[in-house]
């Protein structure tokens, strides 16, 4: 339920277009709502500032379906994340006006425009190709929170000419998140060259002695450029509402 949704609402009984007794119907599941499979924190924008996402993996279809339908009935946008290909069909037959992207294995289904609440860009960067997901994740996330967003793929240290060149849209970022596996440099280069937050992401991509991701985790909770926080393996969606808080006008 958004903050809008509410003003509306309590708007509407106060002008006595809506009947308190309607009022109290629309509001009997503030601010959760069991549906048995899960508790629906409608509360959560009005508390957070952000509103409760769907997170897809491991869950059924239409465990999902009932989700989305419950916070969608509350006038909210919604995301779900971690969606894999197979389940999409079925959500989008279910809510045609949703959008898959496939890149971050996010579904977004908009029924208010966006607010933008932001008062800079957040800029997502990955070290290498193979990190793009978990960077989509992150950059779909950021722009679902009402951020300007931008990003640059597979700029990592091997080849540290394609990051110097970027150094004009480093400096122009608000937040900047650095998703990057193998060992994680990436991050400690970029906090060096900005006077911006910067929020690494390490990935579960690698060889076998990166230990799926521990290995850059653990580089980059060592990093010594100053201004740089982690966030937990492959968690491009941690990290980007992190950045959203900080950007936040």
């Amino acid at each position: 339920m958004t903050p809008e949704y509410l003003k509306s609402l309590l708007d509407a009984v106060r002008q006595g277009i809506t009947p308190v007794d309607e009022a109290l119907m629309q509001l009997r599941h503030f601010p959760s709502q069991d549906l048995g499979c899960a508790q629906v924190d409608h509360h959560r924008e009005l508390r957070q500032g952000m509103p409760e996402v769907i997170f897809g993996e491991g869950k059924r279809v239409e465990q999902i379906v009932r989700i989305m339908t419950a916070m969608a009935d509350k006038g909210s946008n919604v995301l779900v994340t971690r969606l894999s290909v197979d389940k999409v069909h079925e959500l989008v037959k279910a809510f045609p006006a949703a959008q898959y992207h496939d890149e971050a294995r996010c579904l977004t289904l908009e029924q208010l425009p966006v607010e933008q609440r932001g008062r800079g860009t957040i800029l997502v960067v990955s070290a290498g190709t193979s990190d793009i997901p978990v960077a989509a994740e992150a950059l779909v996330t950021a722009g679902f929170l009402g951020n300007a967003v931008e990003h640059v793929y597979d700029i990592g240290v091997a080849g540290i000419h394609r990051l110097l060149a970027r150094r004009e849209q480093l400096a122009a970022a608000s937040v900047i998140i650095v998703v990057a596996g193998m060992e994680g440099a990436l991050p400690s280069v970029v906090g060096g060259l900005v006077d911006k937050p910067v929020i690494a992401v390490p990935t579960s991509v690698g060889y076998g002695a990166s230990f799926g991701g521990i290995a850059a985790l653990l580089g980059m909770l060592n990093s010594c450029a100053a201004g740089v926080t982690v966030v937990n393996i492959d968690n491009g969606f941690g990290a980007a509402c992190a950045a959203s808080l900080i950007n936040r006008v």
